[in-house]
């Protein structure tokens, strides 16, 4: 959704085959990094991983975890952060006094177990290229004061290396272009750190239409010679907030694979402009790309209760109509959900958006509205029966690939 994030501004385990012995689960726990797991209890299989809730994951689920490369493909890092410049809420946020990032704080994340976030937000106006320089300064700055706990991901390898030296890894991103006022500002914001870009937020910009409009006209002159300069320079193509006909010409004007870093499935919930239709899944996995599933209540489902069963249909979704190695995971959520902001916070973010948004009460999917939610759907799809294999390609391996195509390969 990153709804506000404007800066004008989501089995038991089969003893016989998966348990793992106590020894061999507690070596696993304490080899990762000190103290990342909390207090683990293990009672047949399954443990308690922090000790201010009774949640248990099984042996299985806690090892993938712990093995895979996590990567959530739209992850704001702070939700409070990133929304007050717009509010015109004047307190500290940690990218204003980078100090008040806590090892406390920094351990929550880790305790998480995402090692790379794309933290990218829409920009919204005529100021988006001030904007955009300024939020990637912003960023810049908190990741230089941070150096021993996160790091710029800028290619590939800097995925491994951030899961090896135990730090959080950045992808920089948007989720507009309007800030590409030529394509030479492609060239100008890859070398300030941007690796991602979305061609549209969910209104009409020079280069396309975005998902609430009312009508799409596709891709634009101008539009193409954006993309095309963003495969120049290797930067990946992004079009979860796209209208249906922008999102389907981008997959046929890039050279490149393109991304839905944070989107649902209309054949799900198929009233809501925020997911993407068969037609466009086919196409993304056609051109080689990944789509991350978002836990955004209303582009889950339209019905209650929405629980995580209702996120992992759409991982089935993808992975049978597509293949299990185009879909990932895409939060659209920081570490705590939208539910969690202060009550003004999420009534002026719902004014934000068109009725078409649908949103209702709550924003957040119950079971993946926490900072512990990549063992909950890692335990889901174990649920769902998918192989160690298959839930390591989802968990990150298969955004790791395609990034790996997108960044290093010449077009």
């Amino acid at each position: 959704m990153q709804a506000g994030h404007i800066f004008s501004i989501g089995q038991i385990i089969d003893r016989e085959e998966d348990m793992v012995t106590r020894r061999q689960s507690l070596k696993r726990l304490v080899g990762v990094a000190a103290a990342t797991i909390i207090a683990p209890m293990i009672n047949r299989g399954w443990f308690q991983l922090f000790a201010e809730n009774t949640t248990k994951y099984s042996a299985r689920a806690v090892d993938l975890v712990q093995r895979s490369t996590v990567v959530d493909m739209l992850n704001p890092f702070t939700l409070l952060g990133v929304l007050a410049p717009l509010k015109g809420d004047k307190r500290p946020t940690w990218f204003t006094n980078p100090e008040t990032f806590t090892a406390a704080d920094f351990q929550r994340f880790k305790d998480s177990r995402i090692d790379v976030m794309h933290v990218g937000v829409g920009t919204v106006g005529p100021n988006a290229y001030d904007q955009v320089t300024s939020f990637i300064s912003y960023w810049n700055g908190f990741i230089a004061h941070h150096t021993d706990k996160l790091m710029r991901v800028d290619d590939a390898q800097s995925i491994d290396a951030a899961k090896g030296a135990g730090k959080i890894g950045i992808i920089l991103g948007l989720q507009n272009s309007e800030h590409f006022r030529t394509p030479d500002d492609v060239d100008h914001f890859y070398q300030l750190g941007q690796r991602i870009s979305l061609l549209t937020y969910n209104s009409r910009n020079l280069i396309g239409n975005g998902s609430t409009e009312r009508h799409d006209d596709g891709i634009s002159d101008f539009g193409l010679s954006i993309i095309q300069r963003m495969n120049k320079m290797k930067m990946a193509v992004d079009v979860a907030h796209c209208g249906d006909r922008t999102t389907l010409e981008a997959f046929d004007i890039s050279k490149a694979p393109v991304l839905i870093t944070h989107a649902n499935c209309r054949a799900l919930n198929r009233d809501q402009p925020r997911c993407k239709t068969d037609e466009a899944i086919r196409k993304m996995a056609e051109k080689g790309g990944v789509m991350g599933i978002t836990g955004v209540r209303n582009f889950v489902s339209a019905r209650e209760p929405t629980t995580i069963e209702n996120v992992l249909d759409h991982y089935d979704h993808v992975a049978k109509l597509v293949g299990v190695e185009h879909v990932g995971v895409g939060s659209d959520i920081d570490l705590d959900g939208y539910d969690a902001l202060p009550e003004d916070y999420k009534k002026w973010l719902r004014g934000l958006y068109k009725s078409s948004y649908a949103f209702r009460d709550k924003m957040d999917t119950d079971g993946v509205n926490h900072y512990k939610r990549m063992f909950d759907i890692t335990d889901g799809l174990i649920r769902r029966g998918y192989s160690d294999a298959d839930i390591e390609l989802i968990l990150g391996g298969n955004f790791r690939r395609v990034l790996g195509q997108i960044w290093n390969t010449k077009v």
